[in-house]
């Protein structure tokens, strides 16, 4: 499903430059669970921007279901993006003047859905966040726990197959980060591939394969066969 290959992502920085990420191959098939982990500024968050189509590599080639993305316009990959791909942020990155359920209505209303169906599957995506009660409240009123459940329930209300989650429990307690890593190894359950980006051992190794970065680079990629 996603192919890297020979992946560079250079920054400057004065005279200096600076590889985020250095010839970089990958692959990970349809269904997949994995952790990237690695310490700050190993290039974990910049590989999962490139697998998003937020930013794009200096060289190298990124494939996603056979189809050569790197080479697509900004349109195409902007499609691609908001059909195939869901993404959940450590702070959240909901609207603050949209309620919970505009929030999560919001991909759908950006592909032209129709508003019946749109305010179906809301309706739908509420019910099964255990977010009925709070549909009207906007993000200021919410706890973490709940606002980090919109951006899940908006992350996947247009059904991706892949989700992405940049340390997505890094605002939250213990116990609330659980529930919410429950929520996202429910949607794994069903066949969606999920990539998580943490520099938690302990939430990485949740993961049924662990991929370890460091200055720009996979040094470990680890398999559970038990997982």
């Amino acid at each position: 499903m996603i192919r890297l290959t020979a992946l560079t992502r250079t920054f400057h920085m004065g005279e200096q430059t600076v590889y985020a990420l250095n010839d970089i191959n990958l692959q990970i098939a349809s269904g997949e669970y994995v952790s990237i982990m690695g310490p700050s500024g190993s290039g974990k968050s910049t590989l999962l921007n490139i697998l998003g189509l937020l930013d794009k590599p200096d060289s190298g080639c990124y494939e996603l279901d056979e189809k050569r993305v790197t080479d697509l316009s900004e349109t195409e990959q902007a499609r691609i993006r908001r059909e195939k791909i869901g993404f959940v942020f450590q702070s959240f990155h909901l609207v603050p003047r949209l309620t919970a359920a505009e929030n999560i209505e919001l991909p759908l209303t950006l592909s032209g859905i129709p508003s019946e169906q749109r305010q179906i599957r809301v309706n739908e995506a509420l019910q099964a966040f255990e977010l009925k009660q709070r549909a009207q409240h906007r993000p200021a009123e919410l706890s973490g726990g709940q606002r980090q459940r919109v951006a899940i329930a908006r992350a996947t209300i247009m059904q991706p197959s892949v989700i992405l989650a940049d340390e997505p429990t890094g605002n939250l307690d213990h116990q609330i980060g659980a529930e919410v890593m429950t929520l996202l190894e429910n949607l794994h359950h069903r066949g969606t591939t999920l990539i998580v980006v943490t520099h938690d051992r302990e939430l990485g190794a949740r993961a049924h394969r662990q991929i370890g970065m460091r200055d720009g680079k996979i040094l470990t990629d680890h398999t559970d066969d038990a997982g």
